[in-house]
C-alpha cells in the first residue's frame, strides 16, 4: 500500500509563491549581469587582440562563453569564461563569476603545459599577488569556487618556497580574487 506524503507550504512559501515580482526581480538582475559580462567580455577580447604577439594561439583564437545555471551550492550563478581553452594536455581559462547571494569573483586556472609555462612567471609575481590580496585555490577539485575553508586560502599565507612547492606539485593551479 502507497501512503500519501502530506507536504505543505508554510505561510512564507506560500506568499512567495503567490508573489511574482520576487522572481522577476531575479530574472532581471540575472538578465543585468548576463549584460554586464557582456561588455566584460567585449573589454577582454579588445586587450587580448592588442597582445596577440605575446599571446598564445589558443588563447587568442577563443571567444568569450557566458553561461548560467541555477545550482551551485543551491544558488544561481552566471559566469564569463574567457580566454578559455579547456583540453586534457592543457587548461587556461580566466572565469569570471557572480554567485548569487556571495561574490563576484574572477580566476585564473591553468593547469597542463599552461601551468608549466607559465609557473616561473608565476613565482616571480607572487609578492604583488600577495599585496593585491589574491587567494590560492588548495582543493582537489578545479570546479570548486567557493571562498568557504579547505578550498580557497589568501596567497598571502604562503613562502617563496610553499608556491614553488605547490607550482610544482599540483596538476592545477588557479589564482582568484572576489
Amino acid at each position: 500500500m502507497i501512503t500519501k506524503a502530506s507536504i505543505v507550504l508554510s505561510d512564507g512559501e506560500m506568499e512567495l509563491v503567490c508573489n511574482q515580482q520576487w522572481i522577476l526581480t531575479k530574472h532581471g538582475i540575472i538578465e543585468k549581469v548576463y549584460q554586464l559580462f557582456g561588455n566584460l567580455a567585449a573589454a577582454m577580447q579588445q586587450t587580448v587582440q592588442q597582445q596577440t604577439r605575446t599571446l598564445p594561439e589558443v588563447v587568442t583564437a577563443s571567444s568569450p562563453k557566458i553561461s548560467r545555471g541555477e545550482n551551485y551550492k543551491m544558488l544561481p550563478y552566471v559566469m564569463l569564461d574567457y580566454p578559455r581553452h579547456f583540453t586534457k594536455p592543457s587548461t587556461v581559462a580566466i572565469r569570471t563569476l557572480f554567485w548569487w547571494g556571495n561574490f563576484f569573483s574572477i580566476n585564473l586556472h591553468l593547469a597542463g603545459e599552461a601551468k608549466h609555462l607559465a609557473a616561473p612567471l608565476l613565482q616571480a609575481s607572487l609578492a604583488r599577488l600577495q599585496q593585491q590580496g589574491y587567494w590560492l585555490c588548495v582543493h582537489t577539485d578545479p570546479w570548486q569556487h567557493h571562498f568557504e575553508a579547505g578550498n580557497y586560502v589568501p596567497l598571502k599565507n604562503f613562502t617563496a618556497e610553499e608556491f614553488a612547492g605547490v607550482l610544482g606539485r599540483e596538476t592545477f593551479i588557479k589564482i582568484a580574487a572576489h
